[in-house]
């Protein structure tokens, strides 16, 4: 039965340091390509088969990009609809940087000036599992995001509402693995880290 695989792209200079990285087009680190590389290995292991996936999507971001490269995925679309949430005016903040003004913050309860709510990146997570439904039939599906955007992925898989995202954890090139069973969508595995780095 074919499954969705969930990829956040490889650590960067941003993700490392806490900031809030939306639009910005931040580079992986030399550490990060070598996670990619790794969750590529830990994708096929996964998968169980050399059959190349029926579909790969992408963010737009570089990272995103680079990190199904370097797995050695080839994308067969890059959609803005993967793309990381919009952090507005606190792009390229920490969340200690930004509760000096907005105490007790965080992206999962609080208003985000110039960015989006939570409702909207739960519609862009609804589009991109729709899609990705639509091609399971055919064989299994590949997002490669963002962090905060692919816990929204996972927690729309299961039908709750996107802030439940603060639940779960994933670490760059982290893989999760979301599947069906009998009619009941289900998490078959979480936060797989590449090799080496468990």
């Amino acid at each position: 039965m074919a499954d969705v695989y969930v990829i956040r792209h490889g650590e960067t200079e941003w993700s490392l340091s806490g900031k809030h990285t939306g639009s910005t087009d931040v580079p992986l680190t030399a550490h990060g390509e070598q996670q990619a590389r790794k969750a590529g290995a830990v994708l096929a292991e996964l998968r169980g088969t050399t059959v190349p996936p029926r579909l790969v999507l992408a963010s737009p971001r570089a990272r995103a990009g680079r990190t199904a490269e370097l797995a050695g995925l080839t994308v067969d679309d890059v959609t803005e609809d993967l793309a990381e949430w919009d952090y507005g005016d606190y792009e390229g903040l920490t969340t200690e940087q930004i509760r000096e003004s907005a105490p007790d913050w965080t992206v999962w309860t609080h208003e985000i000036p110039g960015g989006e709510t939570a409702k909207e990146v739960g519609d862009r997570a609804d589009a991109v599992l729709a899609r990705a439904r639509k091609e399971l039939e055919r064989g299994d599906v590949v997002l490669i995001g963002h962090g905060h955007f692919s816990r929204v992925l996972v927690v729309r898989w299961l039908g709750l509402d996107p802030a439940a995202g603060v639940r779960i954890g994933l670490d760059p090139a982290g893989i999760s693995v979301l599947g069906d069973e009998r009619g009941q969508a289900q998490i078959r595995r979480l936060n797989v880290p590449p090799l080496g780095e468990i």
